[in-house]
């Protein structure tokens, strides 16, 4: 058994579902497929979400407009029955017609999984269509996780028990990423961009000979090439290499992904749906470090300092309280530093999450901080590579360890 994983990029049209169909027909035999919503609609169906909890102009003319349309434009160029598609979307436009119930997070993740319910929906309709067996499999009934909504942690005894009981291990298997149930049967996600993660989940219980990621770049590269011209592709990555770089933001590969693989020496390659006959680049047990340094870039940061209110330093005291806070909330933090007095930290801009984090911070410290700043990553970083991302940039913050140096600039007015 293999799993392969498309993202949401591989199925945003017609033309791509096709590509992944071929895919599929030529090189998915006992395979389990996991697949993400098409194209941007996580995106619309968050903005859904914010409208129908907030009553933000007419939500059913945005689900008909934004959402479903898009997906009937990729299904009136394909051939197949796509009913349960539309039986979908209308107990979706049914759903948002009565009163929101439940929590903000509970209420985003029941919408926002629907994206890819319906992409895996229309890909079976079309891979039936045109003679591909497959069997469609609804990952909520055996991705089991407790209540943390839109970063639900997995049962892992429960999950085993009921993927080995549902998937079988012959023929191809069609699943959805991102997504999965609680205990009482309340839909639940993984966290954004998590259908990686639902692949390693998959991959693990099923003892799987290894993973596919099919991606639209020709494997994992040292930089992302919207920001170097000359990016260089790793062939070879260890396991502890592909942690760092998804931990500290590459995009790539989500940070939860390479653990359950890693627990079982199941080997993960990262592949191009555009050249499918090319190699890419393969994550296993190797003895090797990154042969160049590699960079990571993440913009639209906060940079938030915590200074006492009181007379006291920054112990383990004050930290506990800081870090319940960010756990109560739900926001990861990216980048810390502490002096005696002061605790700083890199975040996500977040709108749904960080003004009731900086609420909650204000109860107990004073609270300063700074938009739109850019937080930048070198694994296996020397001073040349420091010195050539610090061009025509003000230097906010510095972290070095042996490895690692992580630097917290903005433009230079």
């Amino acid at each position: 058994m293999n799993v392969f994983k498309f993202g949401g990029a591989s199925v945003k049209d017609a033309a791509g579902i096709r590509n992944v169909a071929e895919i599929i027909r030529t090189q998915a035999k006992n395979t389990l497929l996991v697949v993400s919503a098409m194209g941007k609609t996580t995106n619309l169906l968050e903005d859904l979400v914010r409208a129908y909890v907030y009553q933000l102009g007419d939500v059913q003319k945005r689900l008909e407009r934004y959402v479903r349309y898009s997906h009937d434009v990729v299904m009136n160029e394909l051939g197949g029955d796509f009913s349960l598609v539309q039986q979908t979307f209308d107990q979706l436009g049914y759903d948002l017609d009565q009163r929101p119930t439940g929590t903000f997070d509970e209420i985003y993740d029941r919408i926002v999984a629907l994206g890819e319910v319906v992409s895996t929906q229309i890909l079976a309709a079309y891979l039936t269509h045109i003679g591909v067996p497959v069997r469609w499999l609804d990952a909520r009934q055996v991705i089991c996780a407790d209540t943390t909504f839109r970063e639900g942690r997995i049962d892992w005894e429960k999950t085993k028990q009921r993927i080995s009981e549902d998937v079988a291990c012959e023929g191809v298997t069609l699943t959805q990423g991102f997504i999965g149930q609680t205990s009482d049967g309340r839909t639940i996600t993984l966290g954004r961009d998590g259908s990686d993660y639902s692949a390693s989940i998959f991959a693990h219980c099923l003892n799987a000979e290894h993973v596919t990621i099919w991606k639209d770049v020709p494997g994992v590269l040292n930089a992302d090439p919207k920001w170097f011209d000359e990016t260089v592709l790793l062939d070879k990555l260890t396991y502890q290499d592909a942690i760092e770089l998804s931990y500290y933001g590459a995009t790539v590969i989500h940070p939860k992904t390479i653990k359950p693989l890693q627990n079982k020496e199941i080997p993960l390659y990262v592949r191009s749906f555009i050249k499918p006959d090319a190699p890419g680049t393969v994550i296993g047990n190797f003895k090797l470090n990154l042969p160049i340094p590699s960079f990571i870039f993440k913009i639209n940061q906060l940079l938030i300092s915590l200074h006492p209110n009181d007379f006291s330093f920054i112990a383990e005291d004050n930290l506990s309280r800081i870090f319940a806070r960010f756990a109560q909330v739900g926001v990861r933090i990216n980048l810390m530093q502490n002096t005696a007095i002061s605790f700083s930290v890199v975040v996500d801009t977040n709108p749904d999450r960080i003004p009731a984090l900086l609420e909650l911070l204000k109860q107990d410290f004073r609270v300063t901080y700074n938009e739109g700043v850019e937080l930048i990553t070198i694994r296996h970083y020397d001073q040349q590579t420091i010195d050539r991302v610090l061009i025509n940039k003000n230097l906010l913050l510095e972290q070095k360890s042996r490895y690692t140096v992580q630097l917290v600039v903005r433009e230079v007015a």
